[in-house]
């Protein structure tokens, strides 16, 4: 059956639907020895013969879904010009390629979701589900209750009016304090500029929350696979049966965490 190109790729597990574009109007994507620019093309994988940078597209039967408890220091991304370590790095038990969904900052640390599932990702990532995202801020010195009031309402950023959101203390030490920050939106460095706007110096950023995923008692660098109602449940599609499990693809990648689902990755 012929299907678009981006959503072919997307569905084999390279990457999200949106860069599945950059690749095609890149140049980067051949359909049968002829290179394909225009994001319209359409192909049958059953028949087609398709390749990403001269290498064959393979079309994986298997979906992974793992939460990540990203470190500092490890890039969000497939690869890197300068040469500093990727959160794949930390993936190194994990069977097939997978790709991170969003992104966190170098020096942000936290709850990191990576599959092979390009529709589940795009359904992630798109603004329309506002998939809130929660995290804890330590900031330098004392903060105030307007300036957390500014930052619930919105902020004015470079790229707009920000959306309300959810803001409160954590904890309150002599020298730092910690704030609360869940939003929905997804734009660049978001809170951290939320906190500029304020006049609030971050010390340290950590995701705790992703939707209905917390971060729960991973350590940094380590990581597990999601159980199938909480891949429905993210994607806002619960299974009221309650299946969590059950499948063959649920069982072996439990198979896999039991036997090691430990992180390993050189830092910087």
């Amino acid at each position: 059956m012929l299907e678009r190109l981006q959503k072919i790729i997307s569905a084999a597990g390279i990457t999200s639907r949106r860069a599945s574009e950059a690749l095609i109007t890149n140049g980067q994507i051949a359909v049968n020895g002829i290179v394909v620019t225009e994001l319209g093309s359409k192909a049958d994988p059953s028949i087609d013969s398709i390749t990403v940078d001269g290498k064959p597209l393979k079309i994986n039967a298997e979906r992974l879904y793992i939460l990540l408890n990203k470190p500092t220091g490890y890039i969000t991304a497939l690869k890197d010009s300068q040469g500093r370590p990727l959160v794949t790095d930390l993936l190194k038990d994990v069977p097939d390629r997978v790709y991170p969904v969003g992104r966190l900052d170098y020096n942000t640390e936290g709850l990191l979701l990576l599959t092979n599932d390009g529709e589940w990702a795009n359904r992630l990532m798109h603004p329309r589900h506002e998939i809130e995202k929660e995290y804890h801020v330590r900031v330098r010195g004392k903060v105030i209750d307007q300036q957390l009031k500014r930052m619930a309402e919105g902020v004015e950023l470079e790229d707009g009016m920000t959306a309300p959101a959810v803001v409160n203390l954590v904890k309150s030490g002599e020298q730092n304090d910690w704030i609360s920050v869940a939003i929905h939106e997804g734009r660049n460095r978001q809170v951290r500029r939320m906190c500029e706007a304020v006049s609030l110096s971050v010390v340290r950023l950590k995701r705790i929350r992703y939707g209905t995923l917390d971060l729960g008692t991973i350590r940094a660098g380590n990581f597990r696979y999601l159980t199938e109602t909480e891949v429905r449940q993210l994607a806002g599609h619960s299974d009221k049966s309650d299946r969590s499990d059950k499948s063959e693809h649920f069982k072996k990648t439990t198979a896999l965490k039991q036997s090691g689902g430990k992180a390993s990755g050189r830092r910087k």
